[in-house]
């Protein structure tokens, strides 16, 4: 029973869209994607590092050139804020 409810979220959980801009050397990053995972999250990297255009879209979205940025339904996460992901994955 317990497995059906989890496989239910983590359905669910499979069409939220999330962009996460990162480097490969960043530890908070490799945390984020992680804690993502762990929820079930699939979400699509952008290596600022190597992606110019990437960068450019981070800073328009955030204002920041740290990492990881987390672009969770249109919410922008700087940072690695498991409290800040977990009310993004929440809302509708």
């Amino acid at each position: 029973m317990a497995k059906k409810a989890t496989d239910a979220r983590k359905g669910k959980r499979e069409g939220i869209k999330v962009i996460m801009y990162s480097t490969a050397v960043c530890p908070y990053c490799r945390m984020a994607e992680e804690y993502l995972s762990k929820k079930g999250v699939d979400c699509k990297k952008v290596d600022v590092s190597s992606n110019s255009a990437g960068a450019r879209e981070m800073m328009e979205k955030s204002g920041q050139m740290g990492v990881p940025v987390l672009d969770i339904r249109g919410k922008i996460i700087v940072g690695f804020d498991r409290d800040a992901i977990d009310a993004a994955l929440s809302s509708g």
